[in-house]
């Protein structure tokens, strides 16, 4: 039985749990894993261990991240296909929505799943600023912005977007701009999402 503890004590079997064993040694530890019991419950062991070192460790995602990135990709691809890059006008207090209709109006920048939480089709994507399509069913959670304004443009819908404990309802039409360093959330007030025109300017 030595050389089954010394098979243990090796290493190889959380080598093989994180995956980076060779395919030889993968072999191996299942081999033992069949033949012993210990090897079996000791690799049992440590994948708990790390599994809920794993659990431990996780932080919860941002939702509005996974939207983001995933309409930043969708943007680069339509520019690789020769999209030509537009420049939408910089939002304003007078901004309106038909200086949008533009990009609005475009069946490629519509919404074209069921919406889950959050969803967007970025329009501009520069250094300095970022305009996109956003749709928000429920709400986005607490955030608060360092360098960058973000400005919204309500489209459609409407929502109470509350800075730093004070409401702001706003409707079609509506243009508001989040103060820099002050803690901000968004819930939707409307019975259909909030759709927006999203503008992110470096500060």
């Amino acid at each position: 039985m030595s050389e089954v503890r010394e098979f243990i004590e090796s290493g190889i079997l959380e080598m093989y749990v994180r995956g980076d064993a060779s395919p030889d040694e993968n072999a191996l530890v299942e081999l033992m894993a069949t033949k012993y019991h210990e090897v079996k419950e000791e690799l049992y062991i440590i994948e708990v261990a790390l599994e809920n070192y794993a659990l431990s460790q996780a932080t919860t995602v941002d939702p509005v991240i996974k939207p983001f990135l995933m309409a930043t990709v969708e943007y680069m691809e339509r520019i690789g296909k020769g999209e030509k890059p537009s420049f939408p006008p910089k939002l304003h207090a007078n901004s309106l929505i038909s200086d949008f209709e533009e990009w609005l109006n475009r069946p490629d920048l519509a919404l074209t799943e069921p919406l889950d939480e959050i969803d967007a089709r970025i329009i501009c994507a520069t250094p300095e600023k970022t305009t996109a399509i956003v749709w928000i069913k429920n709400g986005a959670p607490p955030e608060i912005h360092k360098d960058e304004y973000e400005t919204f443009l309500i489209v459609e819908g409407s929502c109470n977007i509350i800075v730093d404990g004070e409401d702001n309802h706003l409707k079609p039409g509506d243009v508001f701009t989040i103060p820099l360093y002050l803690s901000h959330t968004v819930i939707v007030t409307s019975e259909i999402p909030c759709k927006l025109i999203l503008e992110r300017l470096a500060a």
